[in-house]
């Protein structure tokens, strides 16, 4: 099962090295990855994709506990959160294909960023099933390039 797991660390070099180190170390896989500051610049808030059945989380989080810049971890799959992931698509449209683009990019709410004479290229944000429909709505166009940011998730509420 999928596990989003929200991680709060100094803002110190070598804490993402020894996070991913982690990891690696012990033979789990990360899916996704953002990190980012938080409204305290000594804080960053890692938010962490990975698979495994609940031991396998379990271990993974008190192992990330023990490390010493680590401040707090959440798996916030069990929790009511909300979760989102940018993603730039380049997309093959001519000007015989760009009105159908253009018509698949307002039904999913994304951008158009940039413009050449071959390519469109959009900015879309959302949950991964969003994402994962508009992406399948543009193959048959031709995908040039996707960049996706990985996801990043807060829980709602009061906590």
């Amino acid at each position: 099962m999928r596990h989003t797991i929200s991680v709060l660390v100094e803002n110190r070099f070598g804490v993402l090295a020894r996070v991913a180190g982690l990891f690696s170390g012990r033979g789990y896989n990360i899916d996704s990855l953002c990190v980012g500051e938080t409204d305290d610049p000594t804080i960053s808030r890692m938010t962490i994709v990975t698979n495994g059945d609940n031991r396998i989380i379990e271990q993974i989080e008190k192992q990330l506990n023990k490390l010493i810049d680590v401040i707090k971890v959440m798996d916030v799959t069990k929790e009511d959160h909300v979760e989102r992931e940018l993603v730039l698509i380049k997309v093959a449209a001519d000007e015989g294909q760009r009105t159908r683009v253009l018509e698949i990019i307002e039904i999913f709410r994304a951008k158009v960023i940039d413009v050449s004479q071959k390519t469109m290229t959009v900015e879309i944000t959302g949950d991964e099933g969003k994402i994962n429909g508009i992406i399948e709505m543009l193959k048959p166009f031709g995908i040039k390039e996707l960049m996706r940011t990985g996801k990043v998730a807060v829980v709602r509420g009061e906590k």
